[in-house]
C-alpha cells in the first residue's frame, strides 16, 4: 500500500467540499465529505477497502455496515479481506439488521463507517452486533472528523484511514448562521 494517501484521493475525486454544510448529526460545519464522490469510482473505493482491512488483518470473519452511506465501503473492505458482507438500515428510527442479515454467536465482526463524527450511527451497529452474540472487534472508517481530544465512545477501537480536523458547531453558535452564509445539506437522512 506504498504511497496510499486518503486525504489526495478525497481531494482528487471531489469528495472533500468546503462552505456551509449540515451534517447528519444536525450540527454545522465548514467541510463536508461527499464520500460518493470517492465511492462512485471502483479503483479508489478498492484501495481504500484494501487499506481498511489490512489495518485489521486477520482478525474478523464479516464485515457490518450502516446503510447507506457506508454500504460500498463495508462491501469493498470484506471482498479485500474474503469475508461476508452486511448491513445494517434505520428502521423507525433504530439500526436493524434485515434482508435475511444474521451474524453467528462469536463472528468476530468489523463494523466499517463511512465517516465518523460523533460516532452515533457506528456505536449503534457495535451494539447491534454485540446484541446477535457476535464480537465486535473495531470500528473501520474512511475518515475520522470527531472533535479533536474528544474521541467517540465506540466500545472498541477506531481505527480511521483519514484525520480531518474540521470545526463543527450547534446550530445555535454557528458563526455562519450567523454571517448570512446560505446553509447546505448534502446528506442523505433528509432526503425525500
Amino acid at each position: 500500500m506504498t504511497g496510499f494517501d486518503p486525504e489526495l484521493l478525497l481531494a482528487e475525486t471531489g469528495a472533500l467540499l468546503r462552505g456551509h454544510f449540515k451534517l447528519s448529526s444536525g450540527r454545522h460545519s465548514d467541510v463536508y465529505v461527499q464520500k460518493f464522490r470517492l465511492f462512485e469510482n471502483p479503483a479508489p473505493t478498492q484501495l481504500c477497502g484494501h487499506a481498511l482491512a489490512a489495518r485489521f488483518e486477520g482478525g474478523f470473519d464479516v464485515v457490518a455496515s450502516p446503510a447507506m452511506g457506508a454500504l460500498v465501503l463495508g462491501w469493498a473492505t470484506a471482498l479485500a479481506a474474503g469475508t461476508r458482507s452486511v448491513f445494517t438500515e434505520r428502521v423507525d428510527g433504530r439500526m436493524a439488521f434485515r434482508r435475511g442479515f444474521r451474524l453467528d454467536p462469536g463472528e468476530r465482526v468489523l463494523v466499517v463507517e463511512d465517516v465518523v463524527t460523533t460516532g452515533g450511527s457506528a456505536r449503534e451497529v457495535v451494539d447491534l452486533v454485540s446484541a446477535a452474540g457476535a464480537v465486535p472487534v473495531g470500528v473501520g472508517a474512511l475518515v475520522d472528523r470527531s472533535e479533536p481530544g474528544s474521541p467517540p465512545s465506540l466500545g472498541v477501537p477506531l481505527e480511521a484511514l483519514a484525520r480531518l480536523e474540521a470545526a463543527s458547531w450547534d446550530a445555535a453558535s454557528c458563526p455562519q448562521c450567523r454571517s448570512g452564509a446560505p446553509l447546505e445539506d448534502p446528506g442523505s437522512r433528509r432526503l425525500p
